[in-house]
């Protein structure tokens, strides 16, 4: 007679297929955000969407004055607000804080996880803005201060890669589906505000936020893929401990 399967082992090993399938299309996803980001920057290099980007750009203007953004003047500072979350300074303290919340929490590879994950990124978003050196948009005046190249647009890279890590970390641990989804939506939501704002205020075309989505995200799962990685071989601590003790 076949030997019988402990009961107690086949959760687990349904949990492992769901993982596994669950990576395998993480993995698909990456790798179609960075052939979007190839695409589309192959696109961008030739000027085939210079002329959508540029009509994209109008929109959000008045019609009677280009130098004007679409909505009253609260609207458009509102949009600075937006704008800041995809900053240098706000994304620093906000992943220093998540490291050191880890720290605390004993989770020492777990904060180092978030840190490199994210200042990889930022280097990644650098290096693209070298080597692809896109100038600004110039057909509108810009309505906060800019100092580097165009293309990808950093702020919506390095959203997508610090809210996406930081929205996958908090859905991972907790256990509700209802918190999960929470968690990944805001995370969505935040980036997509930063990104749109950019466009708003000038001060970058519509197809530099697009890859600068599709780059960051891509970074953000990859990143995620080899944190589960060391994860299963006990090298990055699991965020689901604090749940299995809760319903002990």
């Amino acid at each position: 007679m076949p030997e019988k399967i402990p009961a107690d082992t086949r959760p687990l090993a349904v949990a492992a297929r769901r993982l596994e399938l669950r990576s395998l299309l993480l993995l698909a996803l990456a790798f179609a955000g960075i052939w979007a980001f190839v695409e589309l920057a192959d696109e961008v290099i030739e000027g085939e969407t210079q002329r959508i980007d540029e009509v994209l750009l109008r929109v959000m203007r008045s019609p009677a004055d280009v130098s004007d953004p679409l909505g009253p003047p609260w609207f458009e500072e509102m949009a600075r607000d937006f704008t800041a979350l995809g900053g240098t300074a706000v994304l620093l303290l906000l992943v220093c804080a998540t490291a050191l919340y880890l720290l605390l929490l004993g989770k020492r590879h777990g904060a180092l996880f978030v840190l490199v994950a994210v200042g990889s990124g930022q280097l990644l978003s650098s290096l693209f803005k070298w080597g692809f050196d896109r100038p600004r948009p110039d057909l509108v005046p810009h309505g906060t201060f800019v100092y580097t190249a165009s293309f990808p647009s950093g702020h919506a890279m390095m959203a997508a890669i610090t809210y996406l890590t930081l929205g996958a970390l908090l859905a991972r641990m907790h256990e509700p589906p209802a918190l999960k989804a929470f968690f990944l939506g805001t995370a969505l939501g935040l980036t997509v505000l930063v990104g749109i704002s950019r466009v708003y205020l000038g001060v970058h075309w519509p197809t530099d936020v697009l890859a600068g989505w599709v780059a960051g995200s891509a970074w953000a799962i990859i990143c995620w893929l080899v944190a589960s990685w060391f994860q299963r071989r006990g090298t990055v601590e699991d965020g689901m401990e604090e749940i299995e003790a809760a319903h002990r």
